[in-house]
């Protein structure tokens, strides 16, 4: 009795050893298809990122709300004011245009009394990450 259940045991198990060396699977093939839209809003989300330096240095924020109007006062600031550069940040809810890159507090405040001639909301921040 004792020999047959060891029979049995070693027949199990000789079987499921071979039952999984035999086994196949499938080849490995993905093939992802995508917009070519994507990966140019890849590299815009990249350039926009390298673009905010975030250190320590002065920036001065004109706008604070929604997408299209942060967009718009963008352009209003870049039509009137080439030498200083600007950008959109998203910060969860609302969309901010941060202006300038400024070295020293003093230079960041002379250039923020003539932005609030124009933007009276405008505001003096240094971010950080």
């Amino acid at each position: 009795m004792k020999d047959f259940y060891k029979t049995k045991l070693i027949l199990s198990a000789s079987f499921l050893f071979f039952l999984t060396q035999k086994s196949f699977g499938q080849e490995a093939k993905v093939a992802v298809s995508q917009d070519p839209k994507f990966e140019q809003l890849l590299n815009e989300k990249r350039r926009i990122n390298s673009s905010i330096t975030i250190n320590d240095r002065y920036k001065i924020q004109i706008f604070n709300g929604d997408s299209e109007n942060s967009r718009k006062t963008l352009m209003d600031f870049k039509k009137e004011n080439k030498n200083l550069d600007a950008t959109i940040v998203f910060s969860t809810p609302a969309y901010k245009v941060w202006v300038g890159n400024f070295k020293t507090r003093i230079e960041a405040e002379k250039n923020l009394e003539l932005l609030k001639k124009k933007f009276p909301n405008a505001f003096l921040i240094k971010p950080n990450k």
